[in-house]
């Protein structure tokens, strides 16, 4: 296999779990176990799977000059993920999440930017730098949990270098969609589609009614994220529907950045969209399954011998 390199823009965070025993919304303290400290944030969690994948994995983004900087990187740095261009902000505080896992598996994350948020004139150019200098062939997936103009400047600098990138428009009220036209592919989960669609996605039909109607915006791929790990592809050659599989849910904390980062290595592997919507999808499968995000990541022959489980489940579904 060709060594390839995946470039990883977003959120960098020391994530602070546990496992509560009833679901977060009452007024009541609830009592939890199973506490971990990990390291965590959407594009450390693309770049930790980049790196498991073989490929040359480097992470862009920000962290702060205290010990938390450590507990998100230095798990990167033991998987292979080059962190060189990660700037450290003085004076401020590593990204954090605070994250509760109920009984359903459905997690529930409180995130503080913090770091993600502090982009000066110096950090964007250098930002502008490391995506130029990447070595080709390469492939650029980013996040809106950063500011909107480091999005911008990446996007902008893939696009002079001919490099595809993959968008999870998460937040989605940040996405400037003067930008959709510039993507490979959009990778939102059904909130984020939903809010950018203007559509109540509530089932199939309306989720892929807005998977649709972002597509026709000027991505050449939508990939929107379904609550049962499948998703709706829409692509200029038309709708699927790809079912996430049976599986009994432990953690879903990290389930939706190991679609987007698989999806985006298997594009930078040259598969086709289909494929690597399948990628997308058996990666959430598995990520489902143990408790944490990038611990319960899945080595590559685990994904393959899960897309082909999934393979003869997907369905068209086209207007």
């Amino acid at each position: 296999m060709e060594r390839r390199t995946l470039l990883s823009l977003g959120s960098i965070n020391a994530d602070f779990q546990v496992r509560v025993d009833a679901s977060p919304g009452s007024a009541e303290t609830l009592l939890g176990h199973a506490f971990v400290r990990l390291s965590g944030g959407k594009a450390s969690n693309t770049a930790f799977l980049g790196a498991r994948f073989g490929h040359c994995s480097l992470l862009l983004g920000r962290v702060g000059d205290d010990d938390l900087a450590e507990q998100a990187l230095a798990p990167l740095r033991e998987a292979g993920v080059d962190v060189s261009a990660v700037g450290r902000v003085p004076g401020h505080a590593t990204g954090v999440s605070l994250i509760m896992v109920p009984p359903d598996a459905k997690k529930q994350i409180v995130l503080a930017t913090n770091a993600n948020d502090c982009w000066d004139e110096a950090a964007l150019d250098a930002l502008r730098r490391a995506v130029e200098q990447a070595p080709p062939p390469a492939c650029l997936v980013l996040d809106y949990e950063v500011p909107a103009r480091a999005v911008r400047t990446a996007v902008l600098a893939a696009e002079r270098c001919g490099m595809p990138v993959v968008l999870d428009p998460s937040f989605a009220d940040r996405a400037e969609r003067e930008l959709f036209g510039k993507l490979r592919a959009l990778v939102p989960n059904a909130a984020e589609g939903g809010a950018l669609a203007g559509i109540d996605i509530s089932d199939l039909e309306s989720a892929r009614r807005a998977a649709r109607q972002l597509q026709r915006e000027g991505v050449p791929l939508v990939a929107l994220k379904l609550s049962d790990g499948g998703c709706v592809l829409a692509t200029g050659e038309g709708l699927w529907h790809l079912p996430g599989g049976a599986v009994d849910p432990v953690d879903a904390t990290g389930a939706g950045d190991a679609f987007t980062g698989a999806l985006a290595i298997a594009l930078l592997e040259g598969a086709p969209p289909l494929e690597a919507a399948l990628w997308g999808v058996a990666a959430a499968q598995a990520a489902v399954t143990g408790y944490g995000s990038q611990p319960a990541y899945p080595q590559r022959d685990d994904l393959m011998k899960r897309v082909e489980d999934l393979r003869s489940k997907v369905r068209r579904c086209d207007d």
